[in-house]
């Protein structure tokens, strides 16, 4: 049974930086693609950071040259390093995990099934 479970949620100030971590297990970790999604009040869940099983990384748009995703094989967990953080980084982030293929390129729009129950960032201005 796949297992995901987030922290290092928070509250900073704009300009700060968080790093949220996703203990995983339960699958063969490194045969899966893995990320990190937000949800904002009314607003949809969308793709902030994905990573396969390479390190072959994808980003979203607004997060490109602060946010940092990575993963340690070894301890099985997946992390997101957010600096420069902005008012609209504020939402609840979500660890997700999918099997794919080794190196397979497009975890950023794949179907995950596996997450986690959420972390909450808040930014204030």
């Amino acid at each position: 049974q796949v297992q995901l479970v987030e922290s290092g949620g928070g509250s900073v100030q704009a300009g700060g930086s968080l790093r949220l971590s996703c203990a995983a297990s339960g699958y063969p970790y490194n045969n899966y693609c893995m990320g990190w999604f937000r949800q904002a009040p009314g607003k949809e869940r969308e793709g902030v950071a994905t990573i396969n099983s390479v390190r072959y990384t994808s980003y979203a748009d607004s997060v490109k040259g602060r946010f940092t995703i990575s993963r340690d094989n070894a301890n099985n967990t997946l992390y997101l390093q957010m600096n420069n953080l902005k008012p609209e980084d504020t939402a609840m982030y979500y660890c997700a995990a999918e099997r794919a293929t080794i190196a397979f390129p497009g975890c950023f729009n794949y179907k995950y099934n596996y997450w986690g129950q959420g972390t909450q960032v808040t930014v204030s201005s």
